[in-house]
């Protein structure tokens, strides 16, 4: 297997990618007791992708916008709307 850069992941277009070539990250084992840090990279090594990844036979494709504003202040703004 190739090995991609995390531009390379970043950029595959879900839209094309041959989802069985996809990890199923219902499949992931989580272990227990290690340190947050080591569970990420655990995750990503398990994953390959992280920001491409199936959830059973649905793929899915992660992207973040380059902003200031945290994950918190986007659901309080959302939750004051309603």
């Amino acid at each position: 297997m190739l090995r991609m850069t995390l531009d390379e992941m970043k950029n595959v277009d879900i839209r094309t990618v041959d989802t069985n070539s996809l990890v199923d990250i219902t499949k992931i084992k989580d272990r227990q007791g290690q340190s947050h840090e080591d569970k990420m990279l655990d995750h990503v090594r398990q994953v390959g992708n992280p920001y491409c990844f199936r959830v059973g036979s649905v793929a899915v494709k992660l992207s973040f916008m380059a902003t200031t504003v945290s994950l918190e202040d986007r659901l309080e703004s959302l939750m004051m709307k309603a």
